[in-house]
C-alpha cells in the first residue's frame, strides 16, 4: 500500500508575511488533515512539541535540536507571544518532529547532531524507523553551512540500511551543490526544485509534490514561507 509521506518547515508558525499572532495549531492541523503516513515538520518551538499530538492525531516524534535560551520552554512561549514575526524563535528553541499515523509503528528513534562549532545554530538530523515503510529521516540545515551539515546527514542516512526516505530543509537548491549528486549515485530519487525535499531510496515513489500557494492559505493568511513537499511511496 502506497504511504503519503510530507514535509513542512512552518516557520516557527508564522504566516507570510509574519504577524504578531503565531498559526501553528493551523498548521498542523492543515497538514495533517488528509491523514498523511508520515509528516516531517521543521522550526518547531520547543513548546509545541507536547501538543502536536492532540494536533494531529497521529504519533508525534520530537527532537530538541536548541533548547529555549530562557531555560523554560513555557517562559519562552509567553515572551513570543508579544511579537511571532519578530521575535520567531529568540526565546522559545527550536526543534523538529516527525509525525507517524497510528496505524504505522515506530520501532526505534535517535537523534544526530550534524552541525560543528562555529556553525550557528545547532542542527539535528533525526531518524526513526517504521515498521513496514523503512527509516525515515528529518533533517534541517543552515544555509551557510547546507553543504557540510547535509553531507554528514546523508552519512547517517547512508549507514541504513534501505529503504530509506529523506526529508526535511536542504537549504540547497538542486545544481546549488554536489549533495544532489552524490544522493543521485546512491540511489535516491529526483529531487523537488526547491530547498525542501522528500528523497527515497530502495522503495518505488512518485515525483514530488509542490503545494500551490493557495492551498496553504487558512482565513486569507498563508501560512508559512515555505511550501509542503509530498510523494507516495510504495
Amino acid at each position: 500500500m502506497a504511504v503519503l509521506v510530507r514535509t513542512w518547515n512552518v516557520f516557527h508558525g508564522n504566516a507570510d508575511p509574519p504577524e504578531r499572532r503565531a498559526h501553528l495549531e493551523e498548521m498542523v492541523r492543515l497538514a495533517t488533515a488528509d491523514r498523511p503516513g508520515v509528516a516531517c515538520l521543521q522550526e518547531l518551538p520547543v513548546w509545541a512539541l507536547s501538543h502536536l499530538a492532540e494536533w494531529s492525531g497521529m504519533t508525534a516524534v520530537g527532537a530538541v535540536a536548541s533548547r529555549p535560551l530562557v531555560g523554560s520552554a513555557r517562559l519562552g512561549r509567553v515572551l513570543t507571544e508579544l511579537h511571532h514575526g519578530l521575535l520567531r524563535s529568540a526565546f522559545t528553541g527550536q526543534a523538529l518532529a516527525t509525525l507517524v499515523s497510528p496505524r504505522m509503528r515506530v520501532l526505534e528513534e535517535r537523534s544526530v547532531v550534524v552541525s560543528d562549532r562555529g556553525e550557528g545554530e545547532r542542527r539535528i538530523c533525526q531518524t526513526l524507523r517504521v515498521a513496514g515503510l523503512g527509516v525515515v529521516a528529518n533533517v534541517h540545515v543552515t544555509s551557510d553551512h547546507a553543504g557540510d551539515q547535509l553531507r554528514r546527514a546523508v552519512d547517517l542516512v547512508l549507514e541504513q540500511e534501505p529503504p530509506t526516505i529523506l526529508c526535511g530543509d536542504f537549504n540547497l537548491v538542486p545544481g546549488g551543490g554536489g549533495i544532489y549528486e552524490r544522493l543521485r549515485a546512491a540511489g535516491f530519487s529526483e529531487p523537488a526544485p526547491g530547498i525542501d525535499q522528500v528523497l527515497v531510496r530502495g522503495a518505488p515513489s512518485t515525483v514530488p509534490f509542490v503545494w500551490p500557494g493557495d492551498r496553504r492559505v487558512v482565513n486569507g493568511r498563508r501560512l508559512s514561507d515555505h511550501a509542503p513537499v509530498e510523494l507516495q511511496v510504495g
